[in-house]
């Protein structure tokens, strides 16, 4: 007997899923092994932290120009102001 068209894309359809299936979880495996291999045989290095620098003892007030400063205040002001 003839198979009707619906039958034949419904085979059709399961085959590409399935095969897209299949690859996709080859994939999923080949990329946990690799990843396995290359952590064990290529651990990454553990790079210690360079100690901070100090800085200079310096108010914050003298970091910031005082027309900056009356721009700030200004805008907080007017924010507050609403």
């Amino acid at each position: 007997m003839e198979s009707s068209i619906i039958e034949r894309g419904l085979d059709l359809m399961l085959f590409g899923m399935g095969t897209v299936f299949i690859f996709l979880t080859v994939l999923i495996f080949g990329t946990a092994a690799m990843s396995a291999v290359i952590t064990r045989w290529f651990p990454e290095k553990v790079i210690e932290a360079a100690a901070p620098k100090k800085r200079a003892s310096t108010s914050p007030t003298m970091a910031i120009a005082p027309a900056t400063l009356s721009i700030l205040q200004a805008a907080v002001d007017k924010h507050r102001n609403r």
